[in-house]
């Protein structure tokens, strides 16, 4: 090369002689700090212990010693790692902060901020030892950790102080071009590179430039054009790359050149400028966003996805991960698209290691990296090496080591030639089998109290294994039997999957003893089985393998039907209990009631007076004026006890005020009647723009103001009217009117949200004395085979822990808990899968399974139906009941003979065809079936009641 020619050599000489450079300007903003920085570590350790006490010299000493001791303990402590290393940078202990750091990086990749304090450390300590070499590696270890600019910028400037030795030069420029190559697509710091590069060459262009009035002879005139046109491409590879603030690196190449800058380097440079256009919302986003800009850097992610240049999403990724390195989800995102994009070996290697060494608690990073080991052929030894690592991570869950297992099972079946029964491979595939079955008994059940793997997927495969590739199935036999003995013969599906192992690769004679078994020791779905069994013999088998099948099948289902009726029976007792108890305390609560009326000042045998509060409902209820006085004015009495200065009722112990403040008084509360009254103009309510609101907690305090906070976000409100009781309290509903009626589709969506600890029910606002048989329910009462009803929850489950529950059986699109209005659960639950297919398997799997020591049971949703919903039901033939203007009567005792009662009902029947034969013949009761009115006389009573 030309960079070997004597003369610059020499000038590289006298750089180094006269500490020119780019590494003398950067490594310190000035000469005299340089210098003070350059008499190294020691001057700074013994000022540092001039500064302290021994008292103080005692207990750091004392420190470091427990957090060693701490750390020969956990040595995966991470804070104790970085205590201990601040520790003895502080008592400049430099061996053992050198040794304290190596232990750190060969358990956790570092931080810029650490590796930058190592990295400078070493620098100061080798200027004093000929051997560059250390850190050299030392560099290169750090920059396998994370993409971090400052990182490079450092190696690469380091690489400067060497560049006198033979290949110097060279190795300096390798250096900067893997930087750019790295973080040249840096927006926000790759230009330091870019810049520092240049820098760089600028100077060495100033070794080659000849000096005033001398000639250059060729070779020396080659060597400058080479400097030149390095620097050219530098400049244009730059401004082809957009960053913030090019337009600087534009300006300055323009004054650089000599010619005018080309076509084809401003076609580039405006396209940066237009995709750093593009960029520059979601950078200003990251520059005002608070750490860890999570959620900032992921719509950065999802745009240069849309955008499909791999190399930036590539440096989006890395400068994500360099902030959210403990974020498994973004190492998975960013692992996954490397294996299914880019697919670059070195690239998509490194990056699963850097995954699994920030993130060692999660099984699916492990997982990924044993499939992209065998996807990119790494060899045996070293696969079996990172699944042992997996192993000693320290996973959160059981059911983790089972799937880590499975991983490695199904790469050893890989490996193995089934065609000869006595390969190596064969022997390590089994051996594997075996030992992951006493792992999961011995390791995983000490620590999790289970095996992980209830359903022994495990062995499953590897009697599937047996017979279908060794052709051995008295192997697979007897693995099946060890399978049922874990407690798994009572569920009907694992006899079937039995039957089908038999079915495939056994005979009849097996598969016959297989479902006799099934049907003797299955209690979740008995009569599938029998059905099989059944099946299977209409098949294959003769009259007499027949009868013995019916016989059993016959006989188990005889004994399982009457397990289940005294089942019936028991929870029939237990909601009889249960409907007593509610009946007394019911009783209870109107005898109380009963006893503070009669405490209120009402004698037996005295008529009780009427009260402000009755009027008071009665006005509410009929919608009549309010009760006046002489000269057709309210009295004084009810306008100070009614409304008071808030336009409700004075509390206990309120007197009148004095005659000469009971004007303003009164003009206060006929401000609030105004305004009251202008709440109830009908035109200013308008119900196809409102919702009502219940179910809230009387003790709500400032109902308006939160039902503001909850329905704020549907669309502007015109105003909120929450129901007050003649007290003052709240009584648990209200109403709130929007603007517009695209706003109540909004707030009907807010049904059931939680306010306070109770769900708030939202519906519709109609007029019940229009509507009279309007009703609101929001869920289907029909048959749903898509949807599962589960029973028997425990109170404490929420939606989170039953989507884990029912995600492996399949796409689950809704979960909604039943709850009491109270917001209490009543322990049920539906959840709803994408097609009747998941929905069955679910019901297969789930039903008798245990969920925190509560038995669930688990079925098709097929909801009772609701009697309001029927044409013929008493809601909706009975004739609504119209009560006069003192509302409804104390006592409500029917004067209609209980014989009518019964004959009317059974009409009904007769008219829904379930009890023909047992409606009366007699005319009357005919007349009424035919929708007629006859009027009955005294003998037809009398041959009802004789008839009774």
């Amino acid at each position: 090369m030309a960079a070997s020619s004597d003369a610059e050599q020499t000038h590289l000489q006298d750089m180094e002689e006269g500490d020119v450079g780019i590494e003398e300007r950067d490594m310190g903003s000035d000469g005299e700090d340089e210098a003070e920085e350059a008499d190294g570590m020691g001057v700074e350790n013994s000022e540092e212990e001039e500064g302290n006490s021994s008292e103080d010299e005692k207990e750091n000493e004392a420190e470091i010693q427990r957090l060693e001791e701490q750390l020969s303990i956990n040595a995966f402590d991470y804070n104790c790692h970085i205590d201990l290393i601040k520790l003895l940078k502080q008592e400049g202990e430099l061996l053992r902060l050198r040794k304290a750091r190596q232990k750190m990086s060969e358990l956790f990749p570092l931080t810029e901020e650490i590796w930058l304090d190592w990295l400078k450390d070493e620098i100061r300590l080798t200027e004093e030892e000929p051997n560059r070499e250390k850190v050299y590696e030392l560099f290169e270890t750090a920059v396998k950790d994370y993409i971090c600019p400052d990182i490079w910028l450092e190696y690469a400037q380091y690489s400067i102080g060497g560049m006198g030795s033979p290949g110097g030069l060279d190795k300096v420029r390798a250096i900067f071009e893997r930087a750019v190559t790295a973080v040249g697509l840096h927006m926000t710091k790759g230009h330091m590179v870019w810049e520092a590069f240049r820098e760089f060459e600028n100077v060495m262009l100033s070794t080659v430039q000849p000096s005033h009035g001398k000639i250059l002879n060729p070779e020396e005139q080659e060597l400058l054009k080479t400097q030149l046109e390095r620097i050219h491409t530098l400049f244009r590879r730059q401004l082809a790359v957009p960053f913030m603030d090019m337009e600087a690196t534009y300006a300055e190449y323009e004054e650089w050149s000599e010619h005018e800058v080309s076509e084809m380097v401003i076609h580039q440079y405006k396209k940066a400028l237009q995709q750093m256009a593009k960029c520059k919302s979601f950078e200003e986003a990251l520059i005002v966003a608070e750490p860890p800009k999570l959620a900032e850097y992921q719509s950065y992610i999802d745009f240069e996805l849309k955008e499909g240049d791999p190399a930036r999403i590539q440096i989006l990724f890395e400068r994500t991960l360099a902030e959210n390195c403990l974020v498994p989800d973004m190492w998975a995102k960013y692992t996954t698209y490397l294996d299914r994009q880019l697919k670059i070996k070195d690239m998509v290697l490194s990056s699963h290691e850097r995954a699994v060494r920030n993130c060692p608690w999660t099984m699916g990073l492990w997982k990924s990296y044993l499939f992209a080991l065998e996807r990119h052929g790494a060899d045996h030894e070293t696969v079996s090496d990172v699944f042992e690592k997996a192993l000693n991570a320290g996973f959160i869950q059981a059911t983790d080591y089972v799937e880590i297992w499975q991983a490695h099972l199904d790469y050893l079946r890989r490996r193995v030639d089934f065609s000869n029964e006595s390969s190596k491979e064969l022997e390590e595939l089994r051996g594997a089998f075996s030992r992951s079955l006493d792992y999961m008994k011995q390791d995983v059940e000490e620590r999790f109290g289970e095996s992980g793997d209830s359903s022994c997927i495990i062995m499953q495969i590897w009697a599937r294994i047996e017979a279908l590739h060794c052709k051995n199935i008295q192997k697979a036999r007897e693995l099946w039997d060890s399978i049922m003995t874990k407690g798994n013969s009572k569920y009907a599906n694992m006899w079937l999957e039995y039957y089908n192992l038999e079915r495939s690769y056994g005979d009849p004679v097996h598969c016959r003893k297989a479902l006799h078994r099934a049907v003797q020791c299955t209690s979740d779905y008995p009569e599938h089985v029998s059905e099989v069994l059944l099946t299977f013999e209409r098949v294959e088998g003769s009259l007499e393998d027949w009868d013995v099948a019916v016989q059993k099948t016959e006989t188990k289902l005889n004994r399982i039907n009457v397990q289940r009726a005294k089942v019936a029976e028991k929870e029939a007792n237990l909601a009889r209990q249960e409907d007593e108890r509610g009946d007394q305390r019911r009783n209870t609560k109107a005898d109380k009631k009963g006893q503070k009326k009669v405490q209120k000042g009402t004698r037996p045998g005295e008529k009780r007076k009427a009260e402000q509060d009755d009027y008071h409902e009665w006005n509410d209820n009929s919608g009549a004026k309010r009760p006046r006085g002489n000269g057709n004015q309210p009295t004084e009495e009810h306008m100070e006890t009614e409304t008071g200065l808030f336009g409700r009722n004075a509390p206990p112990g309120y007197k009148p005020a004095l005659h000469g403040k009971k004007r303003a008084q009164e003009g206060a509360a006929a401000a609030v009647h105004k305004r009251n009254d202008d709440d109830d103009k009908p035109e200013l309510r308008n119900d196809d723009c409102s919702v009502f609101i219940s179910n809230l907690a009387y003790t709500l305090e400032e109902p308006e103001a939160k039902l503001r906070t909850q329905f704020e976000t549907c669309g502007p409100i015109k105003q909120i009217r929450p129901v007050f009781a003649t007290k003052g309290t709240f009584k648990g509903y209200g109403y709130v009117q929007f603007e517009s009626t695209v706003s109540v589709a909004e707030a009907l969506k807010l049904d059931r949200r939680e306010v306070e600890g109770r769900p708030m029910f939202v519906s519709p606002c109609v007029d019940k004395s229009k509507n009279p048989d309007f009703k609101v329910f929001k869920y289907n009462t029909a048959m749903e085979k898509q949807k599962i009803f589960i029973s028997g929850l425990p109170f404490s489950c929420n939606k989170e822990q039953l989507e884990e529950i029912c995600k492996s059986h399949g796409t689950i699109k809704d979960i909604r808990l039943v709850t009491y209005r109270s917001g209490k659960p009543k322990g049920l639950a539906y959840v709803e899968f994408a097609d009747e297919a998941q929905a069955s398997r679910a019901v297969l799997k789930l039903d008798g399974t245990c969920v925190e020591d509560n038995t669930i049971s688990v079925a098709i949703s097929n909801p009772p139906r609701r009697n309001m919903d029927k044409p013929g039901s008493n809601m909706t033939d009975m004739p609504r009941q119209v009560f006069g203007s003192r509302g409804r009567g104390r006592t409500q005792l029917s004067l209609l003979p209980r014989s009518l009662h019964r004959q009317s009902g059974s009409v009904r029947k007769v008219e829904n065809g379930t009890a023909a034969e047992r409606a009366p013949a007699t005319t009357s009761v005919a007349g009424d079936a035919a929708g007629e009115t006859k009027p009955l006389s005294n003998s037809d009573f009398a041959r009802m009641l004789l008839s009774k």
